[in-house]
Order: structure tokens, then C-alpha cells, then sequence
């Protein structure tokens, strides 16, 4: 798992091992290890936007089931979301497409001999309905927008190669509404609390939607609840 440190990673990493509590989980952190001690749990440093550091790390397994990728940027020292076309930044809509778009493409190419070994790979990575291009109906946020309408077309297209190189596997883009974490932090005010998600819960219904994900089914955006959502 990529990301395992954050709100949403941290919580899959706990759902994982309650769901499966024989598996063992590489965690993938960015600054620092997340506060859960497992010895199920294998902490490592990577860096999601180095092609170089994610390869050194695909080199250690010989087989992996499940991959899922929580790492995500929305905003920080590099900026925040646009509300208008006059506010963007070359340097910050790259930063976007480093963190939220490369690396699953960087994932499924170095940990490609793995995938053949499973029976049944996975490979998931959350996404957002604000990169959904049908669903967009409110504008703005332009860098984050692209780098996830970017993120959902490289899985799909992924899942089309998979047909052919991994015919029991699944890849699937993964939306989990607006959670009370840190990316979202600064934009809560804005949320109804009913719309403000527990990391915890929405982690346990990824799970259980991922166990439950078919071959056919590979290729989808799914939200938390299940719904598939529009690309």
C-alpha cells in the first residue's frame, strides 16, 4: 500500500488486518511512519514522485495480491485549488499530476512481475468524482480536476491491458467523498456535517467493496457506498 500514513491509507491499513488478520502489508509512507505497530505491518519510505525509489521497491516482492495507492496532493507550500483560470500555476498543475496522476502508472509498470504471479491482482488507487469529466458541473480546482480525470484514464486504460496480461485481476479508480482528514481540512467549513466522512468507515466500505470486485468488473470508478461513478 502507497500512502498508508494518511487519513484514508491509515484507514485501510486497519481495515485490511481486521478483514484479513493472516495477510502481511507493506506500508508506503511519505515523511513518517503511521502510528499503527503491527508486526503484520512492513513500514517503508517512498517517494511517489521518484520513478527510482518506487522501482527499488518493487524488486523485493515476488508476488503481490493487492496494491492500492492512497497517496494524494491537493494542496500546501506549492498552492491551493484554483478558483479561476487566472490563478493558475505551470509549477503547481504539475505538482498535482507528480503526486496524484504518476504514480500509479510508475506502480503498475515496475510491480508488473509480481502482479503475474497472483492468481487474482488488484490494483486500486483513490481518485475523486471532481476528476469525473460528466460529473463536473461546479468548475474551478483546474490542477486537481486534471491530475484526476488524468488518474481515472490511465486506470481505465490500464484495465483494458489487464484484459489480455492479468485476465483475473481488477483495477479500479476509487472515490471517497469529502473524509475528515488533513487534505480536506481547509475546505470542511464548506461540507455538511452529514457529508464529512470518518476515514475508519469509509476505509471498512472500500475493503468489503474490493474483496467483492470481480474480473468483469475491472475498469470502474466506484464510490465508497458502491455506486459506479461517471468518467
Amino acid at each position: 500500500m502507497v500512502g498508508a500514513s494518511g487519513g484514508i491509507g491509515g484507514g485501510l491499513l486497519g481495515a485490511l488486518l481486521r478483514r484479513y488478520p493472516a495477510a502481511t502489508i507493506d506500508a508506503g509512507y511519505h515523511s513518517r511512519p503511521g502510528r499503527l505497530d503491527d508486526p503484520r505491518v512492513r513500514w517503508r519510505r517512498i517517494d511517489v514522485r521518484d520513478e527510482a525509489s518506487i522501482a527499488a521497491w518493487a524488486v523485493d516482492f515476488e508476488r503481490v495480491d493487492w496494491l492500492l495507492n492512497c497517496a494524494g496532493f491537493l494542496h500546501g507550500e506549492a498552492g491551493r485549488p484554483e478558483k479561476s483560470i487566472g490563478e493558475l500555476q505551470g509549477d503547481f498543475l504539475l505538482e498535482n499530476i507528480r503526486v496524484n496522476t504518476l504514480p500509479t502508472l510508475l506502480l503498475a509498470k515496475h510491480f508488473a512481475t509480481a502482479f503475474k504471479a497472483s492468481p487474482a491482482p488488484l490494483l486500486a488507487t483513490v481518485s475523486a468524482r471532481i476528476g469525473s469529466i460528466e460529473d463536473n458541473r461546479l468548475g474551478g480546482w483546474y490542477s486537481y480536476r486534471i491530475s484526476k480525470a488524468a488518474l481515472n484514464m490511465a486506470l481505465k486504460t490500464l484495465s483494458i491491458e489487464w484484459r489480455h496480461r492479468h485476465p483475473r485481476g481488477c483495477v479500479a479508480a476509487l472515490h471517497p467523498g469529502t473524509n475528515d482528514t488533513a487534505l480536506s481540512k481547509p475546505f470542511q467549513s464548506r461540507v455538511a456535517p452529514e457529508n464529512l466522512f470518518d476515514p475508519v468507515d469509509t476505509a471498512a466500505s472500500f475493503v468489503s467493496l474490493l474483496a467483492g470486485l470481480e474480473p468483469s468488473a475491472s475498469g470502474n470508478f466506484w464510490a465508497w457506498n458502491g455506486e459506479r461513478i461517471p468518467w
